[in-house]
């Protein structure tokens, strides 16, 4: 399951799979009773290394274990990368308003196309930048009504934030740079036990109760361990510029959550802008489909 590549039209469904997963945090931690900030990325990222490393015992990825004994350089900057994506995440939102953390967030298509292209010198069609531009504008007008930097901590916040599209772009760089060579899955581990120990101090005193454990439980393991793994799986078989546009649909799933699980309605921007990013994700599959 993680040592395979899939096919395109697979590879497509499983970053739609993942992003379904990653936008569960938003409702799952509604529901906790104590548990805060910096405690929830401590804890989150604990079960998410553990359930690594227990995926990969159990589907036969011994030599992935065996990796994480004598790390290549490509899996310490790929861990790296996810734990800044881990731990930055959370502290942005501790300084600013969600709404100023996914826009900053959805700069990761471009970012990653810029990288893609002077790095590992990929082609980027026009139909591919059109499609990042139309989803950058419907990230932007989903979050537009919420949206201010009108003091330092906003500010300071907005940049912190900016460390996780940036990770993220270079991490996707990383998996097609060295993926073919070197297998990244346990990467998501490392990145983990970064993110873990750079929170305990931050996290402490733990004040999660037994309640807040088991959901906790669940966001490692299946809101962030799973989709993580399968991420990597998944950029064997597409573009470093496809992958980020996928990507933004977690902000979309979000609210889509929220609604069913906390009864939020979503806001006409929510669903007009959403409309924009599917539509520019459809086109930019139409368009690669047509070339093939």
């Amino acid at each position: 399951m993680f040592t395979r590549q899939y096919s395109r039209p697979v590879a497509i469904m499983v970053m739609v799979l993942c992003t379904l997963l990653w936008s569960m945090a938003g409702v799952m931690t509604r529901h906790l009773e104590a548990a805060r900030s910096f405690e929830v990325t401590f804890w989150r990222s604990t079960f998410c290394a553990v359930f690594v490393v227990l995926a990969l015992k159990f589907s036969g990825g011994e030599q992935a274990l065996a990796s994480l004994r004598r790390p290549s350089k490509s899996l310490l900057i790929s861990g790296a990368l996810w734990g800044v994506m881990f731990c930055c995440f959370m502290i942005a939102l501790t300084l600013t308003s969600t709404s100023n953390t996914l826009v900053v967030s959805s700069a990761s298509p471009l970012l990653t196309a810029l990288l893609a292209r002077f790095v590992l010198r990929t082609p980027i069609t026009g139909a591919t930048w059109f499609a990042i531009v139309m989803a950058v504008a419907g990230m932007a007008w989903i979050f537009s009504g919420g949206v201010a930097a009108g003091n330092p901590r906003d500010v300071l916040g907005m940049l912190i934030a900016l460390s996780v599209p940036l990770a993220s772009a270079i991490n996707i760089i990383t998996f097609k740079h060295s993926g073919h060579a070197v297998d990244l899955v346990p990467a998501v581990c490392l990145g983990a036990v970064f993110s873990a120990l750079a929170m305990l101090p931050l996290a402490w005193p733990i004040q999660a109760s037994a309640h807040d454990i088991g959901i906790l439980a669940i966001l490692g393991a299946f809101q962030l361990g799973l989709p993580c793994m399968l991420m990597v799986v998944a950029s064997r078989s597409l573009s470093a510029p496809q992958i980020s546009l996928l990507g933004l649909l977690e902000a979309l799933f979000g609210p889509l959550w929220a609604w069913l699980g906390a009864g939020e309605i979503p806001t006409a921007a929510t669903l007009q802008g959403g409309s924009v990013v599917i539509a520019a994700l459809v086109l930019n599959e139409l368009r690669q489909l047509r070339r093939t």
